[in-house]
């Protein structure tokens, strides 16, 4: 009884240092791969919340990084969808996108949100901020119902469940793999695996 009680004990005692011992995986590989939308290069992903500051911190690390992507490899952002209000910010950005203003509001309206407190709940906040940009709000609220833009939530909503993202900012790699902030560590931690597994993929090719 007494070496049993000695075992235990030094289970108790061990097990956590050891479990501190252990790796922590650089990416996670989905067990089934997933259909991508880029014909003939390798898909590289970014889910984000406007409202995340972590992702509105990772923003301008993330463009100096795709300045140097490979030709062969091809970016997309999609929206994290967990509730309500993500998937209302998520039919902001698609509208952005349909009205062809992503490239020039998407990175101010980051701004907007964490500097200015912008609440993009708030109807009228949000069309006085859309007027100064010079858009019609109406035109942008009308655009944000359509079927284009619902489809495209809806999508950015599957596509968050099937790759298994519990927070942002978080990448994925061509369907197979994803990176989360966590096993990144930092920000530039995260790009470097993302960057090794396109190398990866690209040498299979």
């Amino acid at each position: 009884m007494r070496k049993l009680a000695k075992l235990l004990f030094a289970i108790l005692v061990f097990a956590p240092a050891m479990a501190q011992a252990q790796p922590r995986p650089a990416y996670t590989e989905l067990n089934l791969p997933l259909q991508v939308e880029a014909a003939g290069k390798i898909e590289v992903l970014e889910f984000f919340w406007y409202g995340c500051i972590h992702c509105y911190n990772f923003e301008p690390v993330l463009e100096t990084w795709l300045k140097k992507l490979p030709r062969d490899a091809q970016f997309r952002r999609v929206p994290a969808i967990f509730n309500q209000r993500w998937e209302h910010d998520a039919t902001i950005f698609y509208t952005f996108e349909v009205l062809g203003a992503l490239d020039k509001l998407h990175r101010p309206f980051f701004e907007a949100i964490h500097r200015e407190r912008l609440r993009t709940d708030d109807p009228k906040a949000l069309a006085e901020w859309l007027r100064k940009q010079g858009l019609d709000a109406q035109k942008f609220v009308e655009t944000m119902k359509s079927f284009g833009v619902q489809s495209k939530t809806r999508r950015a909503a599957m596509m968050t469940n099937a790759y298994r993202i519990d927070g942002t900012p978080a990448m994925a790699v061509h369907g197979r793999y994803t990176v989360s902030a966590e096993q990144g560590r930092t920000f530039e931690g995260m790009l470097q695996t993302v960057s090794g597994l396109v190398e990866q993929l690209r040498k299979k090719k």
